[in-house]
């Protein structure tokens, strides 16, 4: 599974600082807007010291862990939703992610040009979310049109999927957010902007961060990081964070060949993740051998796990749990 987050704000707020620590990429970064034009993506190693101590035990040739898939996106400026700045390219290419990570400039600094001539966190959050809800609103309203004539000419799903997408509109119209719609299928399926998690980046000091804004953000249902991007090399709290966000974990296979995190969503079943190995695996799975990644390092091997009675064999119904480490059976 590809985990893909956006990174967006307004201009000169950190973003493409951010994504240059996260990246190590040598991308440009410049004292004026728009000085990111295209999506710049990054592939960022998911910090796990499992795989590590487990690719020690198993003397592995290879580790592989999870990974993140950052995209730096040009700078969203009021208006972007009409196609204001660099508008419509940059809010296209956000719906290609499955979450947003925005900055918000916290910090004062007057020789750093601010696209709005001062720094106001909350008010800019307004304008990012405000512009993803006119650019959802658009989709939403084009899709009502087409369901409309499907409706009309006896499809029930079409039907179903009106009255969700004309209460959604009604939200939106509201500024509401459409996170509390992201099960639906419909909505899935248009790849809303507002409907995807978000976890906000506080650029400056914890002093800079007020509890308002703290306020605002838990209100939206999202999280945040405080965190001073002309300082901060260390980033795996966010790294971590941008993964949790999304309801994922990570089991594990280990052996000579290679240690590997797979990632997966919190509450899959066994055959669900065997068939991230291989779809294969899936269509053809009899059991998984499981066993916990702190218990096989005490045990010392999979055989003296199996003798110490650590290594359960699980069938089609076991949840998978984060930091299992398995041995799928197949047919």
């Amino acid at each position: 599974m590809k985990l893909s987050i956006g990174i967006v704000g307004l201009p000169n707020v950190g973003k493409s600082t951010l994504f240059k620590i996260l990246t190590k990429q040598n991308i440009l970064v410049a004292n004026y807007p728009f000085a990111t034009i295209d999506p710049n993506i990054g592939v960022v190693l998911v910090p796990d010291e499992r795989i590590d101590k487990l690719a020690e035990l198993s003397h592995s040739k290879k580790k592989i862990p999870a990974v993140v898939e950052f995209y730096d996106i040009a700078g969203l400026v009021k208006g972007a939703s009409t196609g204001e700045g660099l508008g419509n390219k940059f809010l296209s290419h956000i719906h290609e992610t499955q979450a947003i990570v925005t900055v918000l400039r916290t910090f004062q600094n007057s020789e750093i040009i601010h696209v709005e001539n001062s720094v106001e966190p909350i008010r800019d959050l307004e304008i990012i979310n405000t512009e993803l809800i006119i650019k959802d609103l658009e989709t939403v309203e084009k899709r009502i049109g087409s369901l409309e004539k499907e409706a009309k000419s006896g499809q029930k799903q079409a039907g179903k999927n009106l009255e969700v997408l004309k209460e959604l509109k009604q939200e939106l119209l509201k500024d509401n957010l459409a996170i509390k719609f992201a099960e639906d299928g419909i909505v899935k399926e248009l790849q809303l902007l507002t409907a995807k998690k978000q976890l906000y980046i506080l650029n400056g000091s914890a002093e800079d961060a007020s509890r308002e804004l703290k306020e605002k953000i838990k209100g939206l249902g999202a999280n945040y990081v405080v965190m001073d991007l002309s300082q901060s090399e260390n980033l795996n709290e966010l790294i971590v964070k941008s993964y949790e966000i999304l309801n994922l974990i990570s089991f594990l296979t280990t052996g000579e060949d290679e240690t590997r995190a797979w990632t997966i969503k919190k509450g899959s079943k066994a055959p669900e993740a065997a068939g991230t190995i291989h779809t294969d695996f899936e269509q053809k799975f009899i059991r998984a051998e499981v066993v916990n990644w702190q218990k096989l390092l005490e045990a010392g091997s999979w055989a003296k796990a199996r003798e110490k009675g650590q290594l359960r064999l699980e069938g089609k119904e076991y949840v998978m749990q984060d930091g299992d480490v398995v041995v799928i059976r197949h047919g």
